[in-house]
């Protein structure tokens, strides 16, 4: 028997426990004046201090010399213990992941200056880590990718969700974070995908374009995003609605034509084992499912939260283009970019479901739904083309 599935399953439950503690109105007021309350006693009009709602005038009397209160405080630490959990999980495994030696082998490439089919911000950074470290020393550099990984995830976790716990346990049983100890480049893209979209949120355009073309010299793929996540962020009307209709339209129709869009930036996808034609009836389900509970409560969480509409925008994007778009290779790499946002979208609509008891309900249907996806998952973690499972690490092999 393999024991090592239980590192992931001891892994998960740890930072779910530590999130639970986490309180994100407290984090945010750190970076972005949420809460701004006047501290009469440390000297009136002249100083103003950052106060969640509800801490009251005195809250400045409980801050440490440098303005950060014991919550805040208390926050930094146990999302840095989150963060170093996962990062020591991914910077210590050896031989997990289908793509782990091919990785090795395209390192030696680059440290002989041969060729090799990597976006130039890759080599780069490869070439300068190989030139401070001895032959071969693919360990730092996995670690190097790792640390940069997770920590884009943890900060774009903690900007952005309403519920800093739900959102770990999704993006753990949904399987983003352990996808990530495979393909290298793809989840360090995603990861700085998902951190950019305070920056769309925040109408922050130039900041979020900057992000992506640096995330783009490690993965091209990810600059679909700029138009996807642009059209996701504005308020559709009804009429609109008959543009996605053409949209799906144009898709089923003219297939040829997107395709030799598609190849001329990937010309080694045509015909090759991704061209295949398939699609992902899970990732169809989990999209469909999440726009059913996005419609059912749409006046209540979505219409009005610009978070949130943006965040189901990217869903139903998702959606269409899993049915729709089944022949463009490797879609559920595009696919990601948008529903990885459902780890934010599932937690923003419940929290503003009104009554108390269909709360609990949906958490529940959501944490039950994303148990029983975890579980396949790991039982597919074995496969000889995925090689997640068995988990194994340089410290005890």
């Amino acid at each position: 028997m393999d024991y090592s599935i239980f590192i992931y399953l001891i892994l998960t439950v740890l930072v779910v426990a530590l999130g639970w503690f986490v309180n994100l109105p407290a984090v945010r007021s750190e970076r972005t004046g949420y809460g701004f309350a006047r501290d009469r006693r440390a000297g009136g009009a002249g100083h103003s201090v950052n106060c969640r709602k509800g801490e009251g005038d005195d809250c400045g009397l409980r801050r440490g010399s440098a303005g950060v209160t014991r919550r805040q405080m208390l926050n930094r630490i146990l999302i840095c213990a989150v963060f170093l959990l996962l990062f020591a999980v991914s910077a210590c495994r050896i031989a997990v992941g289908n793509d782990y030696w091919v990785y090795r082998s395209d390192f030696l490439l680059i440290e002989q200056n041969r060729h090799v089919s990597f976006e130039f911000g890759f080599v780069w950074v490869v070439r300068f880590l190989q030139s401070m470290l001895n032959h071969d020393q693919y360990l730092p550099v996995f670690a190097v990718f790792s640390f940069f990984t997770v920590l884009f995830f943890v900060r774009g976790m903690a900007d952005l969700s309403e519920q800093f716990c739900f959102t770990v346990f999704l993006l753990m049983t949904g399987g983003y974070y352990f996808s990530s100890l495979n393909s290298v480049r793809y989840y360090l893209v995603l990861a700085i995908a998902m951190y950019s979209i305070k920056y769309v949120l925040q109408d922050e355009w130039g900041k979020f374009i900057l992000w992506i073309l640096i995330a783009a010299a490690f993965h091209k793929s990810v600059l679909v995003v700029i138009p996807l996540y642009f059209l996701a962020s504005r308020e559709w009307k009804k009429r609109h609605m008959l543009l996605l209709a053409a949209g799906c339209a144009s898709l089923l129709l003219f297939q040829d034509f997107y395709r030799r869009i598609i190849f001329y930036f990937y010309p080694f996808y045509e015909g090759s084992m991704f061209d295949t034609g398939e699609t992902s009836l899970t990732n169809i389900a989990r999209c469909a499912a999440v726009f059913v509970l996005s419609l059912l409560y749409y006046r209540q969480a979505i219409r009005g939260d610009k978070k949130n509409r943006f965040y189901f925008y990217c869903n139903l994007g998702a959606l269409v283009l899993y049915v729709f778009a089944s022949f463009i290779p490797e879609i559920s790499r595009i696919g990601y970019y948008l529903n990885i946002t459902n780890i934010f979208l599932i937690p923003g609509i419940i929290v503003k479901i009104p009554e108390k008891r269909q709360r609990i309900l949906w958490t529940a249907l959501a944490a039950t739904a994303y148990l029983a996806y975890f579980a396949l998952f790991l039982r597919s973690a074995y496969s000889t083309d995925i090689r997640l499972l068995p988990y194994r690490n340089w410290i005890f092999q």
